[in-house]
């Protein structure tokens, strides 16, 4: 085959996305046959098949031919996208120098706002590394700017994604999430290059998961895993959408599959040689694993992420809680309030926090951090963070042993829970309801509903969860003491007389007199006051 028409073929290629073959046809002809433009796309699909070192190689010639000619703004471009695959692998300072060497270019030459606007989006990157996010709003806004006023679609969805992303970080997360959607509507109509495209969809799929909003990431997750698919020999970005699939699956309680994913998002990070990608995947096995019981595996996934540099928390805290370790986990729960500044950031670390918190006793904190996620969710507007601000309530006012007051609350996050498909979550508000109702005395009720809690966690191999609920349903009540018993001891501790007692549990005053006596006996002491500090230490309300 001659050159013009192995030149031909893979130019065609890459008009159809079939980067594997276009990238098989440009590689095999000299370098001195191609263009700029032919080494361009060169570079393009090499990066996209997973091969940096080739793409870097590729537009490394595009610049400096477009150099030779004077073809000063295209070699900027050529640098952008240099630059851009340098710091996407982990190697900022390299990204940075191309930075520097497209800016001087541009001045000594005729400048270009469309140019400059390429340019900012590093300078902005460089502001989110550093969590400068007030100095990278404006930058993503006039990024905007600059696409809509050239007709540049690029500079356009991205500013709009950046603008939304940090708007969620200012806490305006209805205006944050509307120029997402925004953003991804022009990528999702392939008005974007593919390489930006491909980094616009993760980004933006990142930011709805880093508010919990469910429904929004399980969108535009099917968008991306459809345009990874119509791109059959894509690699890069693959391992991302493998990752946000187990997001969603976790979620939904599909943890074999979920797991699944992940193994093919580790390899595919492999392959494309996005080793500090891996962390989140690890991250994320982590937690799946926490919640089916493989503590020892959950622990060595939260490890492997926190060497790559991803925090490990509060995954790693909630596993130091199920393995008896609390004074770790509640150690580490409070550092993490402390440090933690942001609703986003806060709205992912406090639901932790109060569970960690109660199991301590640390009621009056956990409240406080309830009533934070609370406030925090009001302002998100999403249902997910709504959710948990209820349960987090209910549990606190639960544990407080105001049942009637927490029971609204868990209702409310079991109904979202189950809106949303999330059946692990959902079972677990049904586990604080099934306690609420023993609290206020209704132990058929609260039978059945830890019962069918029991099922679910089960039927989704969730074994540590289950384990506690089948605690619960089997656990005998302390010296001997009936059902009918606690009842009656429950209505003692809320400030009931025997004929209040009576007249709730459709009983005659005799017998509640000999229900006092038996009870009296039983857990030896003479008093009522007595018998509710008993009920009170003995988790029986």
């Amino acid at each position: 085959m001659g050159v013009v028409e192995e030149l031909v073929r893979g130019r065609e290629a890459f008009e159809r996305r079939e980067w594997a073959v276009a990238y098989d046809r440009l590689a095999t002809v000299d370098p001195a046959e191609l263009t700029a433009e032919d080494l361009a796309s060169l570079g393009a699909a090499a990066f996209l098949v997973g091969d940096r070192e080739a793409a870097v190689r590729a537009l490394q010639r595009a610049f400096q031919l477009h150099v030779d000619r004077g073809a000063t703004l295209a070699a900027c471009r050529d640098a952008f996208w240099i630059a851009l695959f340098f710091s996407e692998s982990g190697e900022p300072a390299v990204g940075g120098g191309w930075v520097a060497r497209a800016r001087r270019l541009l001045d000594a030459g005729p400048g270009d706002p469309v140019e400059d606007g390429y340019l900012l989006i590093h300078r902005m990157f460089q502001h989110i590394a550093s969590e400068q996010f007030s100095e990278a709003l404006p930058l993503a806004v006039q990024i905007r700017e600059i696409g809509q006023a050239h007709g540049n679609a690029d500079l356009t969805a991205m500013g709009l994604s950046a603008q939304g992303r940090l708007m969620l970080y200012e806490g305006r997360v209805p205006e944050g999430l509307s120029l997402i959607d925004e953003a991804m509507v022009r990528v999702a109509a392939a008005e974007v290059s593919p390489v930006l495209a491909g980094g616009l969809y993760c980004a933006m799929v990142e930011g709805c998961q880093q508010v919990s909003d469910f429904q929004r990431m399980a969108a535009w997750t099917r968008a991306l895993t459809q345009w990874c698919k119509s791109q059959p020999d894509l690699v890069t970005f693959t391992g991302q959408s493998a990752v946000h699939r187990a997001q969603i699956m976790r979620a939904e309680g599909a943890f074999p599959q979920a797991l699944d994913e992940l193994a093919l998002a580790l390899d595919r990070y492999h392959l494309g040689g996005f080793s500090s990608a891996e962390g989140l995947a690890l991250y994320e096995r982590g937690e799946v694993l926490r919640l089916v019981g493989d503590h020892a595996g959950a622990e060595s996934a939260y490890q492997q992420a926190s060497a790559l540099g991803h925090e490990p928390q509060p995954g790693l805290a909630l596993l130091w809680l199920s393995r008896g370790r609390t004074a770790a986990a509640v150690s580490t729960a409070q550092r993490l309030l402390w440090e933690t500044v942001g609703d986003v950031p806060r709205s992912r670390v406090l639901p932790a926090a109060v569970e960690i918190l109660l199991a301590a006793q640390e009621r009056e904190s956990a409240r406080s951090a309830a009533e934070e996620l609370a406030a925090i969710a009001s302002r998100f507007g999403c249902q997910a963070v709504s959710a948990m601000a209820a349960y987090a309530l209910g549990c606190v006012l639960l544990e407080e042993g105001d049942a009637e007051g927490a029971l609204p609350h868990l209702r409310r996050a079991w109904k979202s829970w189950i809106g949303l498909g999330a059946r692990y979550e959902a079972a677990r508000a049904r586990t604080q309801i099934g306690l609420g109702f023993r609290v206020h005395g209704d132990e058929d009720s609260a039978r059945a509903e830890l019962a069918v809690a029991l099922r679910t966690l089960r039927d989704l191999g969730a074994a540590p969860a289950a384990g506690q609920v089948e605690r619960l349903l089997h656990r005998p009540f302390p010296d001997g003491l009936t059902a009918r018993e606690v009842e009656v001891l429950r209505l003692v501790a809320s400030g009931r007389s025997n004929p209040q007692i009576a007249g709730e549990l459709f009983l005659s005053e005799k017998t509640v007199a000999r229900h006092l006596s038996n009870i009296f006996t039983k857990i030896g002491v003479a008093s009522r006051t007595a018998a509710a500090a008993y009920a009170y230490e003995h988790d029986l309300l």
